[in-house]
């Protein structure tokens, strides 16, 4: 479920929508996506604009939501952890190899582990 008249919902709700004074925050578990509309002062409250149930945390479904939200249009700041932004930007999801930077074992390799037994 999704708006697909932001400027719309925002006149239903009596609230200015200035792009400028609005970022689009993003929440996404293994089970749905959740764009929300946060104003930059925290003076107003915040504007859910969607909610996705049920579709796969991917960068496809994503990139799906925001054209359904029309992000294109209004170029919104978007804030969202980090799982988000790599969605955002198309990268792989997953497990690191290397567990540090200093580290160079490959955490998969459980040979060149310790393991303290009791």
């Amino acid at each position: 479920m999704a708006c697909k008249d932001v400027d719309g919902l925002f006149k239903a709700l009596h609230l200015s929508h200035c792009s400028d004074e609005w970022r689009l925050f993003i929440d996404s578990s293994k089970v749905s996506l959740k764009p929300v509309r946060l104003h930059n002062g925290n003076v107003l409250p915040s504007v859910p604009v969607a909610h996705a149930f049920g579709i796969k945390e991917s960068g496809d479904s994503m990139k799906q939501l925001l054209q359904y939200i029309k992000y294109d249009t209004y170029k919104w700041n978007i804030c969202a952890d980090l799982k988000v932004i790599v969605l955002l930007l198309g990268l792989q999801l997953g497990y690191i190899k290397f567990l540090c930077f200093l580290c160079e074992w490959d955490i998969r390799v459980k040979a060149h582990h310790y393991v303290k037994r009791i």
